[in-house]
């Protein structure tokens, strides 16, 4: 199977959500994200609409569970989801609260290992408890504030391979990445490419990027595509 392209809705209304999500359909891209802002904004209306617009993509609720995990993965799942993303940082219970729930609804389960203290045994420790897929990930406020403060910006890429080997199931990088760098991951054996802010996404204002966004999705998308990356059964 070839590497996957994932776009993340980060956008606080359904309609340009809905616009950004159909012109990156047709410039290629494979799987849809229901950002966290978008979530916040619109909520499970946001995921209904994505699904009746786009009735057969997966579709990634990214949630950040932290708690109640079995409800809010079966809402989001009832909605049209097909992924839903936890915190490594959740207690456990939680965790195996939303595994529970993606195998009662048929939903696949991300987790996300942002602010772990070791990132890679937090990515571990998401797989033994049964999560589908690792989101390695670097947060938005962390990665800036540093940056901000003259320090070097923290990447995901920094201990990518890390995580890739520590792993058996499909990781991600997320978080700041240039466009060039999240190109590439497929090369670090993380076959699940995200582009969000601010590679489509205004990072600052929450709205599309400038310009002609849907060729340059075409290009990302069939630069990613060309890729061989050994991609596990879970997809």
């Amino acid at each position: 199977m070839r590497p996957i392209v994932q776009i993340s809705l980060d956008l606080t209304n359904i309609d340009e959500a809905l616009e950004t999500a159909a012109l990156a359909m047709r410039a290629g891209v494979d799987w849809l994200e229901a950002g966290t802002p978008l979530i916040l904004a619109e909520g499970l209306h946001g995921v209904r609409a994505l699904r009746a617009a786009f009735p057969e993509t997966p579709i990634v609720a990214d949630l950040k569970t932290m708690d109640g995990g079995y409800l809010e993965a079966e809402m989001m799942a009832k909605a049209g989801a097909t992924h839903v993303v936890v915190m490594a940082r959740a207690h456990a219970e939680t965790v195996r609260c939303v595994v529970k729930a993606g195998a009662d609804f048929g939903c696949q389960v991300m987790g996300d290992n942002m602010v772990c203290d070791d990132m890679v045994a937090g990515a571990k420790w998401l797989e033994d408890l049964g999560c589908d897929f690792v989101i390695h990930h670097i947060g938005y406020d962390e990665r800036r504030g540093i940056a901000a403060r003259g320090n070097p910006m923290p990447s995901p890429l920094d201990q990518l391979r890390e995580v890739v080997d520590a792993v058996k199931i499909p990781v991600q990088a997320v978080g700041g990445l240039s466009l060039e760098q999240a190109i590439a991951c497929p090369k670090y054996g993380a076959p699940l490419v995200v582009l969000g802010a601010p590679l489509t996404i205004d990072a600052d204002a929450f709205r599309t990027a400038d310009g002609d966004l849907e060729s340059s999705l075409r290009l990302i998308c069939e630069a990613v595509h060309a890729q061989d990356c050994p991609i596990r059964d879970s997809l």
